[in-house]
């Protein structure tokens, strides 16, 4: 019924180094031919797969749309007179890509339809990747053997973090700028080198006069290519591996139930259709990131009320509700006010990187899983997710505290102490209520393998006992709460072996945490086939 993990037993010495690596490579980059894996295809027919579509649509979207955006836009900082369609600003300085924005936006036929399109199929983009990794999280399709694809999909996430920044800051707009102001802050909070990629990064001392340059190269050229490779890559390796389904009749790890590769293909254009269709409506509808509202960036001035987009909220939010510290250290001031939120920021996404590899360092399985989990079934797992959304939601929050407090006609103060807060007390919380409630929900679907479904009948048996009918649950429904694998703990070590030495501390560690994972208190036990028919048997009398 469980999975059993113990403790690896030692391995001899020349496996440690390159047999080892190479037989972990191996079974993660698969040993199926691509064009085999594509002819024999399935793809399993259910609504959360489309996050990681929607996700490779919209990164289509982007690029057509930049590519057309690049035809018009001149990245240069040197300054020139605005002679364009929009009268407010016609006469004044601006930067020629300031001057080109506008052009796109006021001259160019379709350029404005364009220019929001690419923003909202950015918005779109990184949303439905942070999403699908949010799927592949929850549901474990992270384990072996598709720890690679967890690692290309977290390096997409990330560039598309940092495509956006180098792209809403390309305009020389005045909200950029600030964002800018921003960037350069916490770049020069980093000790020794900071000056150093400052400098690097603007040209100069800040704004320098190559930034818009570089930036463009970055967002055009570098970090598309890269993109494309991880995506590439990520593809190649779920055509080897095959996708991961869901536990259901039928369903196996050697097999898929689903849709044919053909089937599939003709529902896949019509829903690339069906995204881009959204995205260009959002974008005709919706207005997003007016320049010529905001002005032309100047150095002495901060637009007010500015915020990044939201998928940086979580970095400005960190920064704005860290405390205004510093500290001298062998004669260097350290800004921990821009520093701390920068190695918090960074933390937290590695943690979100480097789970997969712990958690089967801690569960000692190194067995291959093509059956998802079930949330419920991994409440520990479930809750750290939870909390570590929580975290991102309510620094999400501090990133609007200005606005909140606006809005609201509430102290600022009291928002960004409320964030300040929130940040210690909202992860526990959350922790704490999504374990109890997947507790819960194992429990219910433990009573409704033994009891059956509740029919509203009540029945007398022959001694008087009035009791409630239950029918007897679906084979599929059935065959869904109980397929699921429980794992054990790993055995504690002892303080000291048989020969007196002291164990590791990584053993211990290892052991503690897999007590906190799979340990008492954190699953339900699954019914066994004795008490099913016990109880089952006693309702049909």
């Amino acid at each position: 019924m469980g999975h059993d993990s113990r403790p690896v037993a030692p391995e001899p010495e020349q496996e440690r180094t390159g047999e080892r690596l190479a037989r972990w490579a191996d079974s993660r980059l698969g040993r199926r031919p691509v064009a085999r894996s594509v002819r024999r295809l399935v793809f399993p027919d259910h609504w959360s797969f489309l996050l990681g579509e929607i996700a490779l649509y919209s990164f289509v979207i982007l690029l057509i749309t930049g590519v057309y955006l690049s035809f018009y836009f001149h990245p240069s900082s040197d300054l020139v007179v605005y002679q364009g369609d929009y009268a407010p600003l016609r006469g004044q300085l601006v930067s020629e890509a300031f001057d080109s924005t506008l052009h796109i936006s006021f001259d160019v036929r379709g350029g404005l339809l364009v220019r929001q399109a690419h923003h909202w199929a950015a918005l779109v983009f990184v949303a439905a990747v942070l999403a699908h990794m949010l799927r592949v999280f929850f549901t474990g399709a992270f384990r072996k053997p598709r720890e690679l694809n967890w690692v290309l999909g977290f390096g997409v996430l990330v560039l598309a973090m940092f495509a956006g920044l180098t792209g809403y800051d390309l305009p020389g707009d005045l909200l950029s700028g600030t964002g800018l102001q921003v960037v350069n802050g916490t770049i020069l909070s980093i000790p020794v080198v900071g000056t150093y990629l400052s400098f690097f990064l603007f040209g100069g001392e800040f704004p320098g006069d190559d930034l818009i340059a570089r930036f463009n190269t970055l967002h055009v050229l570098v970090i598309p290519a890269l993109m494309v490779v991880l995506i590439v890559g990520y593809v190649v390796l779920a055509l080897r591996h095959r996708p991961a389904q869901y536990p259901g009749p039928g369903r196996t790890r050697d097999n898929v139930v689903g849709l044919p590769a053909k089937v599939y293909a003709v529902k896949a254009a019509g829903f690339f259709f069906l995204v881009g269709g959204v995205i260009f409506f959002m974008a005709a509808v919706a207005e997003i990131n007016p320049v010529w509202d905001y002005g032309p960036f100047r150095p002495d001035q901060v637009s007010a009320g500015s915020q990044p987009d939201w998928y940086m909220g979580v970095a400005d939010g960190l920064l704005r509700v860290m405390p205004g510290w510093e500290i001298d250290f062998w004669g260097h001031t350290l800004a921990l006010d821009n520093l701390l939120p920068l190695l918090a920021g960074t933390l937290l996404f590695l943690a979100m990187g480097a789970y997969p590899f712990l958690e089967a360092w801690v569960t000692d399985d190194d067995s291959e899983h093509h059956l998802l989990d079930r949330p419920r079934n991994r409440p520990v797992r479930t809750a750290l997710g939870v909390a570590w959304l929580s975290v991102y939601t309510v620094a999400l929050i501090g990133a609007a505290n200005d606005i909140i407090a606006t809005r609201l006609h509430v102290s600022v103060n009291d928002v960004t102490w409320a964030v300040r807060v929130g940040l210690f007390v909202v992860p526990v919380l959350a922790f704490v209520v999504t374990k109890r409630v997947a507790l819960a929900l194992q429990r219910r679907d433990r009573d409704l393998v033994l009891h059956g479904r509740e029919t509203g009948v009540i029945k007398r048996l022959p001694h008087g006992e009035y009791v409630e009918v239950h029918e007897p649950l679906d084979p599929a429904l059935l065959h869904t709460l109980t397929s699921h694998e429980q794992n054990r703990p790993l055995d504690a070590v002892p303080p000291r072996d048989g020969d007196g030495a002291v164990a590791r501390s990584t053993q211990r560690l290892r052991t503690g945490l897999s007590g906190f994972l799979y340990g008492p208190g954190t699953q339900i036990p699954k019914p066994t086939a004795a008490e099913h028919e016990e109880i089952t048997g006693r309702h049909g009398s």
